[in-house]
């Protein structure tokens, strides 16, 4: 177990240290400068503040500084949001992120697994046939498109006609201030995880459902309601879990367009105006803060396989 463990963590070293290192060469290879869209700065003003996130520096300098930091997590101050350091923006910001990502992950993991169970359990029937048309709905419609459509015709027109005839309005058009406001950001953010987990879950249960030790426990008589939570969801969980780490870098990767079409105010909305004003310090704290989380998620999601099946072991048994 420990050996296993270790030898994830050599892996997540050498990935943080991969992931900064072509964090920092992108960054340089952005064109534009970071203070060319301030207000007009003298030469000896844009000199200073070179000088002061050592960008007038030969690059190689510039990244054995930055490698050196960013291991110690210290990004410095933000080059656009003056006066605040990166570290306390991002532990400003990370709250609502975490809050999005936790709420859109259950909301994919508890129905899109109802579904594939809904869907195998009902093969060829209208109940199957629906299920999936929700998850290809899911999986085809990115992100920001499907965002602005519930946007406009929930938020704005059916939301508009509730408050002008039932006085009340039934869910607002942005922001992160109230569990109504949290509703359609989650919604929109876990419906293309949900749609994997529910194809998945359909997939899988229907290959258990073929096996023979499911055809015994049938024909001892065992219901259908037995067979199902006693045999078969332990088993078919366990290709839904091993998806579970590259969706939640899907969900936290995509809550950064959300972020910007609901105005949330989490990490994805500082991210993209970062790169859109080429704040490097910003880019980069961002980038390692979101790797290491993703890094730790992965690990733990591998931990947990022997809890669902005791027939795994991380590390082989003395005899």
């Amino acid at each position: 177990m420990l050996r296993y463990v270790f030898k994830r963590l050599g892996f997540a070293v050498l990935t943080l240290w991969v992931l900064i290192t072509l964090t920092f060469i992108l960054m340089h290879l952005l064109p534009g400068d970071p203070f060319v869209g301030s207000k007009a700065i003298s030469d000896s003003t844009k000199s200073a503040l070179y000088a002061k996130y050592g960008l007038d520096q030969p690059l190689l300098i510039q990244y054995l500084k930055y490698l050196g930091n960013a291991l110690q997590g210290d990004f410095g101050d933000s080059m656009i949001y003056t006066g605040k350091s990166v570290s306390t923006i991002l532990f400003e910001a990370f709250p609502f992120s975490f809050d999005l990502g936790i709420r859109a992950l259950l909301f994919a993991v508890i129905t899109g697994m109802l579904l594939g169970i809904v869907a195998a359990l009902n093969r060829g029937k209208v109940w199957d046939t629906l299920s999936m048309v929700i998850a290809a709905i899911g999986i085809s419609v990115p992100s920001f498109i499907l965002g602005t459509l519930l946007q406009y015709f929930v938020a704005l027109k059916l939301s508009g006609f509730t408050s002008e005839v039932l006085g009340f309005r039934l869910l607002p058009i942005g922001g992160w201030s109230s569990e109504a406001h949290k509703i359609l950001p989650s919604f929109v953010l876990g419906l293309s995880a949900l749609a994997v987990i529910a194809r998945m879950m359909r997939s899988s249960l229907l290959d258990v459902a073929n096996q023979d030790y499911i055809k015994t426990a049938k024909a001892r008589g065992l219901s259908q309601r037995q067979l199902v939570v006693r045999h078969m969801l332990r088993n078919a969980v366990m290709p839904v879990m091993t998806v579970l780490g590259p969706l939640t870098a899907s969900v936290l990767t995509g809550a950064f367009v959300v972020e910007n079409i609901f105005n949330i105010p989490g990490m994805g909305k500082y991210f993209v105006s970062s790169v859109q004003t080429n704040d490097y310090t910003m880019i980069a704290g961002t980038t390692l803060f979101l790797g290491v989380f993703l890094i730790g998620a992965n690990l733990l999601v591998d931990l947990s396989y022997p809890l669902v099946d005791p027939n795994i072991r991380l590390f082989k048994s003395k005899v």
